[in-house]
């Protein structure tokens, strides 16, 4: 029996986010799940390697990959929609289980249990909130982008992912905020360039 799994893994790239905002480029589900798994990644090096953790940081990138799959079912849902109320937050949560369920189904039985973890990441886990600060890392970049073309529709959105991430007092998110954000708002000259600059704090 052939399994879906992969080709609904594909139409990731068909999903787009913000779908509430003026774009100047589209962000697809496929882009945003490879950056932020990049970043999940890095951050997991950040704690192993200077804070004394032991992070599974090749884990932490493959969960990175998968983390929004259930998305290419329900869509990806605007974040003022998503937390409007704690009954939307939970009735979306148990789409969002259900989408994963339905996902994991397509497999073959004995894959099952090594992806359930992908689909269905434990929330109490340390590792999750890293997944959950590289998400946020990930929708600030974007943020930036279009703040950089001239775009303002993401100026409030911006902020409050910044705040959001400021609040999680997660020190691994810090140091990558304070290293790396400041490229982001430069030219390719510039960051090939560039040795270094000034610390990063918001995005005004």
């Amino acid at each position: 029996m052939s399994s879906h799994f992969f080709a609904l893994f594909s139409r990731m790239k068909n999903i787009n986010r913000w779908a509430l905002m003026r774009n100047t480029k589209e962000e697809s589900l496929a882009s945003h799940a490879l950056e932020a798994a990049a970043i999940a990644h890095c951050l997991a090096l950040i704690g192993n390697t200077r804070l004394g953790k032991n992070y599974p940081a090749a884990d932490l990138a493959v969960m990175g990959m998968y983390h929004d799959l259930p998305e290419i079912l329900t869509g990806d849902m605007p974040t003022p929609a998503k937390y409007y109320s704690p009954a939307i937050r939970e009735a979306y949560r148990q789409i969002e289980t259900a989408a994963a369920r339905s996902i994991l189904e397509t497999l073959p039985a004995d894959l099952r249990p090594a992806y359930a973890g992908l689909l269905q990441p434990d929330e109490t886990q340390e590792t999750y909130r890293l997944l959950k600060a590289a998400d946020k890392i990930s929708a600030l970049i974007k943020c930036i982008e279009e703040r950089n073309t001239g775009n303002l529709e993401f100026s409030a959105a911006e902020r409050q992912t910044l705040a959001a991430l400021h609040a999680m007092e997660c020190e691994e998110a810090e140091i990558f905020l304070t290293e790396f954000m400041d490229s982001y708002s430069e030219v390719l000259d510039a960051v090939l360039k560039k040795e270094e600059g000034p610390t990063w704090t918001s995005g005004n």
